[in-house]
């Protein structure tokens, strides 16, 4: 059935005739104005048919429309032979409204065809309405007739669409502009999570939409969006104001009508619902008579755009004159003047009042129609009847070949014709008295300005608009929302609060964008507040992991250097290494001391002097080369601890194992018919350490041309820190050194081995095997210590390990001599005794075992706190 009652239209249309025929008698005007150049003016003067209270505004506008033809028409500059009339209508309903549209495009005409649809009698233009709704109901009639319609409150955006509405101008800016200034505005405040309620038409949903879509672009999360109308069920406005009462946003956005805002404000303050920050639309922000309703304490502090101020000069005067005598006709202006002075003109139906005295006069009454303080609308509706008289006045005087038709041609004045009236109102171009430029763009539009307002309460009982703000659409996007510092208190309106730096959000199951919980960045990883394309800061959604260089700070929103660590003389760790170092140092000496003073004795000939203070002399640079692993990695520092720790301890172990060559051949030579000391005597002592010694020079000299030690960053061993160590360079050369130490320490150590039974007289080899075992321990512990050791503690293990052995080789071979030299000089003088040697062996067995545990426990100390670090660094990390 749809799809034959299309088929049935398109046959009609194609077969028959396009006629406009009008339905019964159009209404007549409520005022007019003979003239040569007739505008037609429309306004809603009642709120509703059954309603008698009255619209000042809507009277207002329409005053204003009389003056600027009365000022025009007295003008010598404009419009010179032509007089300007109007037409004002009083339209309610949209079937009254479309009815008088097809009047007004068929003159005194009753039917109008498609190929004659413009007669002389058919009006230059339409002014109105005040309505979007009923604009976008009759625009498009008027438009198939070339009849421009020049709007002053209609603000729909749909209205800018010019296929469907293509004779449609205004002087009040597009909701497109009003939404996307609402939308700053909430942004600017901060306000992410609001409520939206509109008006249930076009104007209404359009308006609603676009500010969404705006909000949407600067991260403005919706909570809900509801729409009635002030014609809907009580139910319908009762179940808005039940989700408003249980919705979480504190900022209510209403795109309504005064009519709207007024139910809901009044619904609201019987329940008792408060708190609310209102922003609203230029529907209703500056109404004066939203005091007229219950409950309007409700919508004090709320804030929106309006169209600026103005003033007109003379109109208070011309609004001061009116008087029933000027419209005898008009039924609306005798209800006016009955309502405004409580009395009854001749002829009212009203019998209830007082007869009007005739003496009453508007010069000293007080009311929003006689108040020019605040004209923006009405401001619009003089812009309106300005364009028009502009494009009329272009047109007229037109000079040839620069006209706006084919070849420059001009209108007929005589004939003027609406669609030609439509081609001038596309060029005007004009400036008012106060500055403010008029024209229209491709759509129609005028520019988009705004004031923003503040309703606050008067000391009159009434609230008045403050002006805090403006918006150009004009200009840059970064310049056109500016408040001018007068302060606005706002309350907070946010789903979840805004992500400390350092932390970043992570959006809720099931919610919108703006309802979100904040996590704290993983160590490494930072995070801040951001700008995305529209320059407004957000909350980060991603943590930025630092430089190789650089670690987070505690609060972690920004990235630091890392710490610099190193093995420093200045903190604990290396001040006790300095301390056992020096003390190994200042015992030594002690010891030498005590050799060299008791030189001559038996006891210190015995045990071979010189290789005594050799190894003396050695020990005490084996005790200072641990100095060189603290402190600063540098070039030479790095290249100078391996070096001189391998050199020194070979020159230790090589005076060591002379010694107990030494012994061994001593042993020897007692046999009868030996003679092996000759070959073994001093000089050849000494050539052998030199030998033993060389050797690992010469490998720390091929270390250091090939692949020498350097200072290095090890950024991999801790995350948040940095440490400064010397890399190896050849590791080949480094175990080089090590193992050539280690193969001169196992040799003396079975040397030692073997020789400890020999007679009493050569018992040194006893405390060189416990040195030796304490040596080997200490080293063989070493190597697995130092490979798992972090950071600084693998200097700290290597330095231990130095100064363990070190006082090893002090202790066990010095010792018991400097206890004999010093404690018992009754046995100096005929060697070693074998009883207090049989009695210092088990303080050197108990030493050497005590040092040997204390080393094993301290290494494997250092190796647990490795452990501990490296997971507690990966848990950091897994965080």
């Amino acid at each position: 059935m749809p799809l034959l009652r299309v088929i049935l239209f398109v046959l009609l249309m194609e077969t028959g005739d396009s006629v406009c025929k009008l339905q019964g008698s159009p209404q007549p005007a409520e005022l007019a104005q003979d003239g040569d150049l007739t505008l037609i003016k429309r306004f809603i003067f009642s709120f509703y048919l059954t309603l008698p209270s009255f619209s000042f505004r809507e009277f207002k506008f329409a005053q204003a429309v009389i003056f600027a033809v009365n000022e025009i028409n007295n003008s010598p500059d404009m419009l010179p032979d032509f007089k300007l009339g109007y037409k004002i209508y009083d339209n309610c309903g949209t079937m009254d409204i479309l009815r008088a549209a097809l009047a007004l495009a068929s003159g005194i005409k009753g039917e109008v065809s498609h190929n004659n649809c413009t007669k002389t009698e058919t009006v230059q233009a339409i002014l109105g309405h005040s309505g979007s709704s009923p604009t976008i109901a009759f625009a498009p009639v008027v438009g198939r007739f070339q009849i421009p319609v020049v709007s002053h409150f209609a603000t729909c955006a749909c209205l800018s669409n010019r296929k469907d509405y293509p004779t449609f101008f205004r002087t009040i800016p597009s909701d497109y502009y009003q939404s996307r200034a609402l939308a700053k505005l909430v942004k600017h405040f901060g306000w992410t999570w609001i409520g939206a309620i509109a008006v249930d038409n076009e104007y209404g949903r359009n308006g609603i939409a676009a500010f969404n879509q705006a909000a949407h672009e600067y991260g403005v999360c919706i909570e809900y969006s509801e729409a009635f109308s002030s014609s809907d069920p009580p139910e319908r406005l009762q179940r808005i104001v039940e989700i408003i009462k249980h919705g979480t946003s504190k900022v209510m956005m209403a795109f309504t009508s005064h009519r709207e805002i007024k139910l809901m404000a009044k619904e609201l303050y019987k329940q008792n619902i408060t708190g609310m920050q209102w922003v609203g639309s230029d529907a209703w922000i500056t109404d004066h008579s939203l005091t007229d309703s219950e409950g309007y304490s409700i919508l004090v502090g709320s804030l929106g755009f309006t169209v600026s101020k103005a003033k007109i000069p003379g109109l208070e005067e011309h609004l001061r004159q009116l008087h029933p005598s000027q419209f005898p006709d008009s039924q609306f202006v005798r209800d006016f003047w009955e309502d405004v002075f409580d009395c009854a003109l001749n002829g009212s139906a009203n019998t209830q009042k007082k007869p009007c005295s005739g003496s009453e006069s508007l010069q000293n009454v007080k009311s929003t129609f006689t108040d020019v303080s605040e004209l923006r609308f009405t401001h619009n509706v003089y812009k309106s009847v300005y364009a028009v008289a502009q494009a009329l006045d272009n047109l007229i005087k037109c000079e040839g070949g620069k006209g706006l038709f084919s070849n420059g041609r001009c209108a007929d004045t005589k004939h003027i014709q609406p669609w030609q009236v439509l081609q001038y109102l596309n060029t005007v171009n004009f400036t008012t008295e106060e500055g403010e430029k008029v024209y229209f763009d491709s759509n129609g539009d005028s520019p988009a300005r705004y004031e923003l307002v503040n309703l606050k309460m008067a000391n009159k009982g009434t609230m008045e608009g403050a002006t805090v703000g403006i918006y150009d659409a004009t200009l840059p996007e970064s310049h056109q929302f500016i408040m001018n510092g007068i302060p606005v208190e706002v309350p907070v309106s946010v789903c979840s609060d805004s992500c400390l730096p350092g932390t970043r959000k992570v959006l809720q199951k099931g919610k919108p964008v703006c309802c979100y919980d904040c996590l704290p960045c993983p160590a490494g990883e930072i995070s801040n507040l951001t700008k995305n394309q529209s320059s407004v800061l957000m909350d980060s959604i991603h943590c930025i992991k630092c430089p190789s260089m650089f670690w987070s700070n505690e609060q972690k929103d920004a990235c630091i250097p890392k710490a610099i660590e190193f093995l420093a003389y200045d903190e604990t760790l290396g001040t006790l290494l300095v301390l056992f170092s020096l003390l190994g140092v200042f015992l030594t000496m002690i010891t030498t001391l005590v050799f060299y003073c008791h030189l001559e004795t038996p006891l210190v000939r015995a045990n071979n002097s010189e290789l005594s203070f050799l190894l003396l002399f050695s020990l005490s640079l084996c005790f200072l080369c641990s100095l060189t692993f603290i402190g600063r990695p540098s070039e030479w520092s790095c290249m100078l601890r391996h070096t001189a720790f391998g050199i020194t301890f070979v020159l230790c172990i090589s005076c060591v194992l002379g010694k107990t060559i030494v012994v061994l051949m001593a042993f020897r030579a007692t046999l009868p018919g030996s003679d092996v000391m000759k070959w073994f005597g001093p000089a050849q002592q000494k050539l052998s350490v030199l030998g033993f010694t060389l050797i690992q020079v010469l490998i720390c000299i091929l270390w250091l041309t090939i692949n020498p030690p350097f200072p290095s960053q090890n950024v991999s061993l801790y995350e948040d820190k940095i440490i400064l160590e010397c890399a190896l360079g050849s590791a080949v050369g480094f175990w080089a050194v090590l193992g050539y130490i280690g193969l001169l320490a196992m040799l003396c150590f079975i040397l030692a081995f073997l020789a400890r039974k020999l007679p009493d007289n050569f018992n040194e080899a006893k405390c060189i095997t416990f040195s030796m075992l304490i040596f080997c321990a200490v080293w063989i512990t070493f190597i697995p210590a130092y490979v798992s050791s972090p950071g600084k503690f693998t200097v700290a293990v290597e330095i231990f390990a130095i100064l363990a052995s070190s006082y090893g080789l002090l202790f066990c071979i010095f010792l018991p001599k400097c206890y004999i030299i010093l404690f018992r000089p009754d046995l100096k003088v005929s060697g070693s005794d074998n009883n207090t040697m049989r009695e210092l062996h088990p303080k050197m067995l108990l030493l050497s075992t005590f040092t040997f545990l204390n080393t094993f426990f301290f290494l494997l100390l250092t190796y647990f706190c490795t452990s501990v670090r490296n997971n507690q660094n990966s848990f950091n990390t897994f965080g």
